[in-house]
């Protein structure tokens, strides 16, 4: 673990999620003063409580966290600011968790919040990075669906993997939303409808993709003590692992970060993938998925494809997977896509679900991904979190 610190003394509680909506014309801020304003519902605390803050938003521009404090009558003695997408639920757990063992901070509240307007997607991908802007639009490639189609047409080929399985993993994400009120796509998809769907930059084809919605995920970081003041339910943080810009000489992406640091996320936290009992993955495409199951040591290197036939990954499943349905289902709520799998899978454990409840959940795994440039997606993290008895 090359003396990595635990997370003694810390604790996660409140899991909050504003309800999405496909289209909004409120801003990025609004989302993130009402996902302020249900935590201090949640937990009884009033502005001048919070003395920590992190923030994560693709829409919230020009503001950062700095701007966001004015906005929504903070004034905290910590603040951090993280513009790393999928992968920063993870990171913003990492961060004030430090934090509050440092007495930087003792209540630390992290919000993720974006909005989409009618065009808020297209501005979103033309200024995403100056990779895209230089290496993939220049040649008529636009957007994240062209640069997921060259990773998901190569993973499949190197390990053999066809359409069936990603379909499979779909079908199962939609089951689990089914339960969730929330989800913004609570239909029955079966797994010929996800074959027979219209391409959209084969191989990847309708129901391989997000949906992007407005939104907003927060969650609070603070000590037992509080926490048990406050009348909290708390969650302990086992291990985390983070890693950005891993394996630059593959020419695609077949693999995350997660590889280089592993061992390390299991070691620390004392338990391995057969004792998790729920996992929640970052999900912007099937893919990442599998990647993630992978990478995360769910199956043996290279057998992803045998791994996904053969396991149920429905709530009452053998290793129920993105339980409130994922932004597959459930909606990709911008930078708040990265809070979902934190803020779902502290729900499962603490028997507090937006859905159906995965039988005697303790032991969850959260996983995120995000900020994708032309051929790969840049920042991995990962965590492993308990239930306080």
């Amino acid at each position: 673990m090359r003396g990595r610190l635990r997370y003694d003394d810390v604790v996660l509680c409140a899991p909050v999620t504003v309800p999405y909506e496909r289209y909004s014309s409120q801003s990025a801020h609004w989302w993130a003063g009402r996902a302020l304003r249900v935590l201090a519902d949640v937990t009884g605390l009033g502005p001048r409580d919070f003395d920590g803050f992190c923030f994560s938003s693709f829409s919230a521009g020009p503001d950062t966290a700095v701007g966001m404090v004015q906005h929504l009558g903070l004034s905290p003695r910590w603040l951090d600011h993280i513009p790393t997408g999928g992968a920063s639920g993870v990171m913003a757990m990492r961060r004030a968790a430090r934090a509050v063992q440092c007495g930087d901070a003792q209540i630390v509240a992290c919000v993720a919040a974006d909005t989409n307007h009618l065009d808020s997607f297209r501005q979103t991908v033309a200024g995403f990075s100056r990779f895209s802007q230089d290496a993939v639009y220049p040649y008529g490639s636009g957007g994240p669906n062209a640069t997921f189609a060259l990773i998901t047409d190569h993973y499949m080929r190197t390990f053999g993997i066809g359409r069936e399985a990603f379909g499979k993993l779909c079908v199962a994400q939609r089951d689990n939303a089914r339960s969730n009120p929330l989800a913004l796509q609570r239909g029955v998809l079966t797994l010929d409808a996800y074959l027979n769907a219209r391409p959209i930059s084969d191989p990847v084809h309708l129901y391989d993709c997000v949906m992007p919605c407005a939104g907003a995920d927060a969650y609070i970081v603070t000590t037992p003590e509080v926490a048990q003041r406050l009348g909290l339910r708390m969650v302990r943080i086992l291990s985390t692992i983070e890693r950005h810009n891993a394996h630059p000489q593959d020419k695609v992406q077949w693999r995350g970060g997660w590889t280089m640091d592993v061992d390390d996320l299991w070691a620390m936290a004392g338990v391995g993938p057969q004792d998790v009992d729920v996992l929640q993955v970052y999900d912007d495409y099937p893919v990442i998925v599998a990647m993630q199951i992978d990478n995360l040591g769910f199956c043996p290197p290279g057998e992803v494809a045998d791994f996904i036939r053969r396991t149920d990954f429905t709530i009452t499943g053998d290793l129920p997977l993105n339980t409130n349905g994922g932004q597959l289902s459930a909606g990709q709520a911008g930078a708040a896509g990265g809070f979902q799998n934190v803020t779902e899978g502290m729900r499962q454990i603490l028997r507090q679900p937006l859905g159906d409840q995965v039988p005697d959940a303790r032991i969850a795994a959260i996983s995120g991904f995000g900020l994708v440039n032309y051929d790969r997606g840049i920042c991995t993290a990962a965590a492993v979190l308990e239930a306080v008895a």
